[in-house]
């Protein structure tokens, strides 16, 4: 049985596979263990970064199956699902630490000292261009990417550090194939940075004056 196949017909056993047109991509164009879905009518193509290849058979249909969930707006749960989750979320263990940056590295350890105890590992770190996006953290790569907006304003990059930190930190969490990164407990978290209020605040202002387009946070 093929592997779209397999998961269809395992998440939903009371439709007809015959009705859909699934198929398969592993693309070089993604990052890291990056995927999305296109839909059209009745076509779902099921596009995977070529890294997913050696990755298990049970893994990648966890990986579509939550995919499908997206599509066909349902709530569910599987093992495989499950066991994709567990991977993503221990991901970061096997992946190279080769990047970095000495005023990311200097940030990183600040925040990583004052408020987890120094007990982070460090990811890779580097800078991007985008404005909209100040920070990001990716799960496929283990990486925290900050935008050079931030470069010369030591306060927002730290406070911006924390946020991504936060999110390699907690991951995030799992319910009925929905996955939420900005939980209850990762917002009470955020407030716990000294002169919270006043960083968004700053940020707010700091993006106003660049863009009008709106603070986008990962």
């Amino acid at each position: 049985m093929k592997l779209v196949e397999q998961a269809f017909n395992d998440l939903f056993p009371n439709k007809n596979f015959e009705d859909y047109d699934l198929k398969i991509k592993y693309t070089d164009k993604f990052k890291p263990y990056n995927a999305n879905v296109r839909y059209t009518r009745n076509s779902l193509q099921f596009n995977l970064s070529k890294r997913w290849r050696k990755v298990s058979k049970e893994i990648q249909i966890g990986l579509i199956q939550g995919l499908m969930l997206r599509i066909f707006k349902d709530k569910k749960s599987t093992t495989n699902i499950d066991l994709y989750n567990s991977f993503m979320r221990n991901l970061h263990v096997s992946i190279p630490k080769t990047s970095t940056d000495p005023v990311l590295e200097q940030s990183f350890n600040k925040i990583n000292d004052k408020y987890f105890f120094g007990l982070i590992e460090k990811p890779n770190l580097k800078w991007h261009d985008s404005i909209r996006r100040l920070g990001s953290y990716e799960y496929g790569s283990d990486a925290i990417s900050m935008s050079k907006v931030l470069e010369n304003d030591e306060n927002l990059l730290d406070y911006v550090m924390y946020h991504e930190i936060l999110h390699k930190k907690h991951k995030f969490h799992s319910k009925n194939g929905r996955t939420h990164h900005h939980t209850r407990e990762f917002k009470e978290m955020e407030r716990k940075f000294e002169n919270n209020e006043e960083m968004e605040e700053r940020i707010k202002k700091l993006v106003r004056q660049r863009s009008r387009k709106r603070v986008v946070w990962f």
